[in-house]
């Protein structure tokens, strides 16, 4: 039975329980006002032309973004970080997987994941308007090791992308840290502290579960995101048999059940659009033809770099390039996060959020 997502008016209206409370009545006043005075403060923020797409910001983990209409499906990689919409709506696809989300709630990625996404509702009346905060993982490991939580079970593995409802605290923190953009002097001093209290409030939250399977050692959680990380290193190294499972150390059918659980894909495909991704950046920013850029990523037979790029892009390498170049993509200032557009066709799984909607990557 579909699901369907609710609208931040929709939402509003409902009962929020966030804890013991007799009244659910003033949490949901402080919910909603908090998320209008977030949205404010984006919009403010990103109402200058030359932040209307979208920009770093003066605290180096937070990026802002706005758009004034629906986008077209660009794949980029969703580092470990928490993203919050204050308007509009939002599709991410992971692997076979498409997830539709927006106001009211905040997604967590916990390793980099390879996705397609793109904004599905904005207008130039109402733009869409988010955040992403990228999360700092010695900070989580730091403070998970001094809280007193439930142990979690080692043998239990979980999807590294959720979605939460937010609550007010969580929002609070967040509302707090982008008004502190409008204060310069005191980004230095007091942006980490706000930053930290973030990661604290995910770890005693909803998303709690999910942060700390990442940093428990020995979990199935942790093994991924080792072999994660030695891939995006490593992508343009052929892959030979069993090495990520033996470095996981699990067997090579529970190291692939785990991987894909995880990331949505298989290693090799994981792999795969590693190469791929950097293989457009390097003849986009580098010139390079398409035989070159693709020998730079490990392919050794042009033919199959063509027929791969193809199928993931949409179009034959240089055909696709000059695309592009005609049609600049929207993208932050770090390449290695927003890497293309594509026409992600093909059919998907497509469902949304069970997680009812206030105010995203």
């Amino acid at each position: 039975m579909p699901v369907v997502l609710r609208t931040a008016a929709d939402w509003s209206e409902q009962p929020v329980h966030n804890g013991p409370t007799t009244s659910p009545a003033p949490m949901r006043l402080v919910l909603v006002t908090k998320s209008r005075r977030l949205k404010r403060w984006l919009s403010d923020l990103l109402d200058v032309p030359a932040r209307s797409r979208l920009g770093n910001t003066g605290i180096p983990a937070l990026t802002l973004h706005r758009r004034s209409g629906p986008t077209e499906p660009l794949h980029c990689i969703y580092n470990l970080g928490l993203g919050v919409v204050a308007q509009g709506d939002k599709q991410v696809l992971l692997g076979e997987e498409s997830i539709d989300y927006g106001p009211g709630q905040s997604m967590l990625t916990t390793i980099d994941l390879p996705v397609v996404s793109h904004v599905t509702r904005a207008s130039g009346a109402e733009p869409f308007l988010g955040m992403m905060l990228t999360l700092d993982v010695r900070s989580i490991v730091q403070m998970a090791s001094e809280m007193d939580e439930p142990r979690l079970r080692r043998e239990d593995a979980s999807r590294s992308i959720s979605f939460e409802v937010l609550d007010a605290d969580l929002l609070d923190a967040l509302v707090r840290l982008v008004r502190l953009l409008g204060q310069p002097a005191l980004v230095p001093g007091l942006a980490p502290l706000i930053q930290q209290e973030v990661i604290l409030r995910l770890l005693t939250g909803p998303h709690g579960p999910q942060l700390r399977r990442l940093v428990t050692a020995g979990s199935p959680s942790q093994q991924i995101a080792k072999a994660v990380a030695w891939l995006k290193q490593n992508f343009v190294q052929a892959l030979h048999g069993d090495e990520l499972a033996d470095r996981a150390h699990m067997s090579p059918s529970t190291f692939r059940q785990h991987f894909r659980a995880l990331t949505g894909v298989s290693p090799l495909q994981y792999q795969k659009q590693l190469r791929l991704q950097e293989a457009r950046q390097l003849m986009l920013n580098e010139n390079l033809d398409a035989g070159s850029a693709g020998g730079r990523v490990g392919y050794e037979s042009p033919s199959q770099f063509s027929r791969e790029y193809s199928r993931l892009f949409g179009a034959p390498p240089q055909r696709d390039v000059a695309r592009m170049r005609l049609a600049p993509v929207t993208g932050t200032g770090n390449p290695r996060r927003t890497l293309t557009r594509s026409a992600a066709r093909g059919r998907v799984q497509r469902r949304q959020s069970t997680r009812p909607s206030l105010v995203s990557r």
